[in-house]
């Protein structure tokens, strides 16, 4: 996927004027957050439960050497592979001489982010291989050739009209001609559709929630069942993970997965917990002949170590972007990029570069809300704030807001001059305030006042002057 993250100026002003978009975005507001709500009160030891996840996290992280070569003896002595794959170049090059191995022509596709970040499957089409998508909503997306939205919703910025076009659009051909207007109509036109796809694929293609290192398994959990046809019908399956996805044992698998759903979409489980540990054995009735893994570093492992390691503990539970109130106005494509949201704005500057990405971690009102719906306790704020110091040093930031900040910071560094000014400016805003008090224009702050007011200065001076004032009293 090509980064467009430099624009994502231009990505919101176009975000903000799609009335579909805004009409999608106002349910997911009232959608996902919600029951993340409901579930997490109905579990006396959610906030229990996060501290051992994230304490779970940190010290895999801490040795992450030792488990993932324990991952990966587990999966050679099961009869499995491991391949190693310090660049998206590498990981492509693996997938695709995998996929040549077995001349196969087409790849059944489970959900998979780290396929969308290493741009597989324009790879695997170049080759002339077929990738086809099996989760629902990147099935959507695919048809419309549109890069997800959200890492667990990739279609949640559309509505159902939208998808109904799509399927008539597309299904005419296969002799769908009657455009379809019940969900639950769309959804069985979906299947009928990818149920042979399964039958046919040469490979199934999956990513993993989770590796655990004391079983050599990968851990998928789906509300569609699409990854266990993916994985079982095909003659080779191969999991494409990033290095961090790695955990110790099965039971810490337990303690995340008890977060990971009430986080995400406030189940207490998804509907599908599968794991795969190894290619079929000899009295097997099902699964693969081949079972490959392919660890993805691509930049992760320059984080080890650093004031950005924390990122690494994200599990992918969309949490923080269901609660981000810039997400919920602008969606994730305007993030220009695999990643959107409040971890998206932390982990694509890493990715992809703070040159690039620079305006990322400046999308957040800094209200904390994605910290403290984080079932692993990232900072995401705090995290945030590096970037922003990475950017200021790196002299991104616009001359004019660098020049603002060295006024603001000589003033504020005076005190007595910065109550002195901070009282004249209060006192001249007050005169000109509207009547309701408010302004609907304002100078230097046109980025504001373009979508809503600003609220004028209320009677009683400044913070400093009512608070010495109320000591007083």
């Amino acid at each position: 996927m090509q980064s467009t993250a430099h624009a994502f100026k231009s990505n919101v002003d176009h975000a903000l004027s799609d009335p579909n978009l805004q009409d999608s975005l106002a349910k997911l507001k009232v959608g996902f957050s919600e029951r993340r709500r409901q579930a997490a009160e109905r579990l006396p030891e959610f906030e229990a439960l996060r501290d051992r996840a994230r304490d779970i996290k940190n010290h895999t992280l801490a040795h992450l050497d030792f488990y993932l070569e324990e991952f990966e003896r587990k999966v050679i002595a099961l009869g499995g592979k491991v391949h190693w794959a310090p660049t998206a170049a590498d990981a492509r090059r693996i997938i695709s001489d995998l996929c040549k191995s077995v001349n196969a022509r087409t790849v059944a596709k489970s959900k998979s982010m780290v396929a969308e970040e290493i741009a597989l499957n324009e790879h695997l089409e170049a080759m002339g291989i077929a990738p086809i998508e099996t989760d629902l909503g990147e099935y959507i997306i695919q048809l419309r050739n549109e890069p997800p939205s959200h890492i667990i919703a990739p279609a949640v910025h559309l509505t159902k009209d939208q998808v109904a076009d799509t399927f008539l659009e597309h299904h005419a051909k296969l002799g769908f001609d009657k455009r379809l207007t019940e969900r639950n109509d769309l959804v069985a036109e979906a299947r009928y559709v990818l149920r042979q796809k399964f039958l046919d694929a040469d490979v199934g293609l999956t990513g993993a929630n989770f590796l655990v290192a004391e079983t050599g398994s990968s851990m998928l959990v789906t509300n569609e069942g699409n990854a266990d046809l993916s994985n079982t019908l095909p003659r080779m399956h191969i999991v494409l993970a990033s290095i961090e996805k790695v955990i110790p044992t099965l039971e810490d698998a337990a303690v995340l997965l008890r977060v990971l759903a009430r986080s995400a979409t406030g189940q207490e489980s998804s509907a599908y917990t599968t794991l795969n540990t190894g290619p079929k054995k000899r009295e097997d009735l099902d699964g693969p002949e081949q079972y490959h893994v392919v660890l993805l570093d691509n930049g992760r492992s320059s984080v080890l170590g650093t004031e950005m390691q924390e990122i690494l503990r994200c599990i992918r539970c969309g949490a923080c972007m269901n609660h981000c109130p810039v997400y919920g106005a602008v969606g994730g494509h305007a993030y220009g990029w695999v990643y959107p949201g409040p971890m998206g704005a932390v982990l694509t500057p890493q990715l992809v570069g703070v040159e690039e990405a620079s305006n990322l971690p400046n999308a957040s009102t800094f209200c904390g809300r994605c910290e403290s719906v984080c079932p692993v306790r990232i900072p995401l704020p705090k995290l945030m704030r590096h970037w922003r110091e990475r950017e200021f040093e790196k002299h991104l930031t616009p001359k004019a807001m660098r020049q603002g900040l060295a006024v603001w910071s000589f003033v504020a560094r005076r005190p007595a001059l910065y109550r002195r000014l901070t009282g004249i400016a209060n006192r001249v805003l007050a005169l000109f305030g509207r009547a309701d008090g408010r302004y609907g224009t304002l100078p230097l702050a046109g980025g504001w006042t373009r979508f809503r007011d600003f609220p004028a200065p209320q009677a009683g001076g400044t913070f400093h002057a009512r608070w010495a004032a109320r000591r007083k009293s």
